[in-house]
């Protein structure tokens, strides 16, 4: 199968990057860094979410966050939205497209938002129609679909089922996501192999994290597949509350260098993304993850 000749990554920094992080950050650092990110070419900055800040206190400052944004023409500003509340809030902050989300494994379903794989979709029914009644676009996630940190393996077929579900639903594009980064070339071969049996290759987006070292690969793997949507996060910030030991997401600044040696077009700048990177780790105290961003800045 042929690769694409262009690719769309999604920058998922400045929301499941930074989810994770244990002092909080300002929305004027968020906000700052969206803001660059934008400029720097991404066609899709995923800005925050609407989840309980109880259970995920970074994202509280969402609502001021969106209000504040200054939005670039042609960049797309989703939020992440558990719920009927969570998606009124979106909303009125101003959101105009919105990410929902389930797992293809009952025990991390059970851990993140406590009720089975099946309620998780009765749940979201309502939030979809809602969002269609608003002209939200909608994108879906489902999580674990390389392997589960309670269940272990995971069918490639359950993650085929979910996916279509979540189209069935009402979404334009599906985020298959490698939650605690354990996948490898072949199982990722498998997995897309079942899951466009059952929905277009053309809809289908993929999230690595980069636990294992295998993120640059993973998304090599899915290009011959013919998948041209990626997640993938500044600096390779990331983690995920409800899954110990799970690093970040693949770094941007890595698989752009990829994607520029590949010839493949994003009409992103990567010198503006690895600059960005260096200035949000500094901000949290941290060195970059990305090896192109520390590469190329040193």
């Amino acid at each position: 199968m042929a690769r694409p000749a262009r690719v769309r990554l999604i920058e998922v920094g400045p929301r499941d990057g930074l989810q994770n992080e244990p002092v909080p950050i300002p929305v004027e650092t968020k906000l700052a860094l969206v803001e660059r990110l934008a400029a720097a070419g991404l066609p899709v900055v995923e800005a925050g979410s609407f989840v309980s800040a109880r259970r995920v206190p970074q994202m509280a400052g969402s609502a001021e966050l969106y209000r504040r944004l200054k939005r670039r023409p042609g960049t797309a500003y989703p939020a992440l939205v558990p719920n009927l509340q969570g998606l009124a809030a979106a909303l009125d902050a101003g959101v105009t497209e919105a990410a929902l989300f389930i797992s293809a494994s009952e025990g991390f379903s059970q851990r993140n938002i406590a009720c089975s794989m099946a309620e998780s979709l009765v749940r979201l029914a309502p939030v979809a129609g809602e969002a269609a009644n608003h002209r939200v676009r909608l994108r879906g996630y489902v999580s674990c679909v390389l392997g589960c940190p309670y269940d272990g393996a995971v069918a490639p077929e359950t993650v085929a089922e979910m996916a279509e579900r979540l189209l069935d639903l009402g979404c334009d594009e599906v985020s298959l996501g490698d939650t605690i980064g354990i996948g490898t070339a072949d199982g990722v071969r498998r997995l897309l192999e079942a899951v466009a049996r059952r929905i277009p290759r053309e809809r289908i987006a993929m999230h690595f994290h980069d636990t294992y070292g295998q993120g640059v690969a993973n998304v090599l793997t899915s290009l011959d597949e013919g998948i041209a949507a990626f997640d993938c996060s500044v600096a390779g910030l990331g983690g995920c509350p409800f899954a110990a030991g799970a690093t970040g997401n693949v770094a941007t600044e890595d698989v752009l260098y990829l994607l520029d040696g590949l010839g493949i077009e994003t009409g992103i700048d990567l010198r503006s993304v690895a600059e960005t990177g260096a200035w949000i780790s500094a901000q949290l105290g941290r060195d970059v993850a990305s090896r192109a961003g520390r590469a190329l800045l040193s």
